[in-house]
């Protein structure tokens, strides 16, 4: 559990904070929830589970509104200084973050309804094969990244930073899997095409994640890193 929002004179501000950050934990639940079923859907040829993701979606935008109206809320009462400000602006931003996440998942999910529904052009199976490794990587780093917001663990949300470099090496990876099954079909340029999209939006994902880690190096030290090599990045955490 977050203790940044401990020690308050007033407990009710201290109730406000601990919510918002509960409402993460909510969001991110949602969102993780939507990468597994939008890649299951595909791989079962699911219709009407891909069609229940798509619209499972408007719970993640409802999620975002309310956090946003939170963040508003608790800025215009409380007016936070220092770490409280940080971990308000910090709670909005990583909500944007998983917000996009859902997005994301919605696009993958589509895409069974693009490959397997009533009009659909099935691809060879091949094709799919590097969707499920990625979205598992990817997820594998907004758990973590979620986990290190969430215990102020700033060990963690390194690691998701540099698990990032090995995201985008199995990515290109399997870019060029698919352009050796391009070489050898022609005809399947157009699949080819929408599953370096599906690719593309699960990378993104990890890209996400990675974002929230350095959020959470801004939240506990005070700095923003986004821009900063690996290196210093490494050097502020262990600093």
């Amino acid at each position: 559990m977050n203790t940044m929002t401990e020690g308050h004179t007033v407990q009710s501000y201290n109730s406000e904070l601990e919510q918002l950050h509960q409402l993460v934990l909510d969001i991110s639940e949602l969102a993780r929830r939507q990468i597994a079923d939008a890649v299951q859907c595909l791989e079962d040829e699911d219709v009407e589970m891909a069609r229940e993701v798509i619209s499972r979606d408007q719970e993640v935008n409802e999620l975002d509104v309310k956090a946003d109206e939170e963040v508003i809320r608790i800025i215009a009462k409380r007016q936070p200084v220092a770490r409280d400000l940080r971990e308000v602006l910090t709670v909005n931003k990583v909500v944007s973050d998983l917000e996009r996440v859902g997005d994301l998942a919605r696009r993958v999910a589509r895409l069974t309804l693009h490959f397997y529904g009533s009009n659909g052009n099935p691809p060879n199976s091949h094709l799919l094969s590097d969707i499920p490794k990625i979205a598992a990587y990817s997820d594998l780093m907004l758990e973590k990244a979620i986990i290190a917001f969430d215990e102020l663990d700033l060990e963690r949300a390194l690691e998701v930073i540099k698990m990032e470099a090995d995201l985008g090496e199995e990515f290109r990876s399997s870019l060029r899997r698919l352009s050796t099954y391009l070489m050898e079909d022609s005809r399947s340029v157009g699949h080819v095409t929408d599953v370096v999209l599906a690719l593309r939006s699960l990378e993104r994902i990890g890209g996400h994640a990675k974002n929230i880690a350095h959020l959470v190096v801004f939240l506990i030290k005070g700095k923003d890193v986004r821009h900063e090599s690996i290196e210093a990045v490494s050097a502020e955490v262990k600093g």
